[in-house]
């Protein structure tokens, strides 16, 4: 390895990775991006638009009052022509009148549709709730995938570098051998251009590994180039069961509980449709105060003011079938309501077993692959020692190093995809610890 490119390699690693990183812990994370993240901010205020709708009034169940004001005129040329005595003509006869006044109505009942409707109203509220949580969930599992993917580019890079460590020894040893006449030039050149294969897959790893960075800082809604280090090994939780994760997803799932809750608001929609067949009465009042003039009428000046009261009653006796048609409607709605719930059942049921046989999978690949690792290590050491005395072919060698370097890869790769599996059972099931 020549000085100038040990010294363009250490000018790389520092321009990515600072002179001074900041120790992000996974539960750091997550509590900046549930203060900060643009997502869970939006579902946030969808929660505040559903509780201000969630209220009696909107429900229809308060009163309405309305206030008035009226102001106008007119100009105009008369001839009246009385039975007897002359014609009385008027030219630019103004005209005057204005009204002010308040009227209140208010429906006392409408056959239970306004409590349907307040009900459905909550129901929308806590449904708002439950997209708001979901938005946290996804977001949380997003953060802690995030994360353990930057642990694995981690790992990757330092397996890379341990790849870079070996080439670096065999192109010495070819160089010495060359240099007591015990080797050839070829040896030199080929782990040279080796050498030179390693390098670019650290700089490759070095670039996935700040892409994985930049990747969890937007998902923190920070300054996407802010550099920090996370820890070294991912730990995954091995104690998972299948019966504790399905019964939690029912209780906790939330399109589960979207579904129930959908349910129940084609159950009230249906309430509210059959509040038609009820008569609806009303209560109303009102003041008012009108003043007007005319200088071509009886009364040249007129003004009153007072209250009017009454109730309204009516009542639907025939439309045209359209009350039968929507309440016909509004039953299929709920059966819509039950598939769709049973429909989600399943689909989370099986999202789920899914998520669990491959957690299962990589929990015993994770076993098998540490031992790869061990043997695959011993049998580089081995074939090392073997290269420097001169017993065994390079391409040996070499073929020895690129069997540590898959096995630690896949060795790391298992661990972050039974990683990825446990977190998507948490989250399908509704347990994400959201402080971690």
């Amino acid at each position: 390895m020549s000085k100038k490119l040990k010294i363009f390699i250490m000018l790389i690693s520092l321009s990515f990775s600072g002179f001074t990183q900041e120790k992000l812990t996974l539960k750091e994370a997550i509590t900046i991006a549930l203060q900060h993240n643009y997502d869970i901010k939006i579902s946030k205020n969808q929660i505040d638009i559903a509780k201000n709708n969630a209220n009696i009034g909107n429900a229809g169940m308060l009163p309405s009052i309305t206030g008035n004001y009226t102001n106008g005129g007119s100009i105009q040329n008369t001839r009246q022509s009385p039975v007897t005595g002359p014609d009385r003509v008027i030219t630019g006869a103004k005209s005057t009148n204005n009204s002010y006044g308040a009227e209140l109505n208010w429906t006392i009942f409408d056959g239970f549709r306004m409590f349907a409707n307040y009900d459905r109203l909550k129901e929308l509220q806590k449904q708002g709730e439950l997209n708001s949580r979901l938005t946290i969930l996804t977001t949380v599992a997003d953060v802690i995938a995030a994360y353990y993917d930057i642990v694995r580019q981690q790992q990757l890079v330092k397996a890379a570098d341990s790849a870079m460590d070996v080439s670096v020894l065999r192109t010495n040893i070819a160089k010495t051998k060359l240099q007591l006449g015990r080797g050839s030039k070829l040896d030199v050149l080929t782990a040279q251009v080796d050498y030179n294969t390693d390098t670019s897959n650290y700089l490759q790893t070095k670039n996935a590994l700040q892409i994985a960075k930049v990747r969890l800082n937007q998902l923190m809604v920070r300054d996407i180039g802010t550099t920090f280090s996370v820890a070294d090994s991912i730990d995954v939780d091995k104690g998972i069961l299948f019966s504790k994760m399905a019964e939690m997803a029912e209780k906790q799932n939330p399109d589960v509980q979207n579904a129930f809750i959908n349910q129940r608001i084609a159950s009230l929609n249906l309430k509210s449709i059959r509040g038609g067949r009820y008569p609806a009465v009303s209560l109303n009042s009102g003041y008012s105060r009108a003043n007007s003039t005319s200088p071509t009428g009886f009364n040249q000046k007129f003004a009153a003011n007072g209250f009017t009261y009454g109730v309204t009653a009516s009542i639907n006796l025939f439309n045209g079938f359209l009350q039968r048609q929507q309440e016909r409607n509004a039953k299929i709605e709920i059966d819509n309501s039950i598939l769709n719930l049973n429909k989600t059942r399943l689909d989370v049921n099986a999202q789920l077993l899914a998520a669990y046989e491959n957690y299962s999978t990589y929990l015993d690949l994770i076993r098998l692959e540490q031992r790869n690792v061990d043997i695959a290590k011993q049998n580089l050491d081995i074939t090392l020692a073997k290269y420097r005395l001169g017993s065994i072919a390079p391409l040996e060698l070499r073929e020895a190093q690129r069997n540590a370097i898959d096995a630690q890869n896949r060795f790391i790769e298992m661990q972050y995809q039974a990683k990825i599996a446990e977190n998507t059972l948490k989250t399908i099931s509704g347990s994400v610890d959201l402080l971690n």
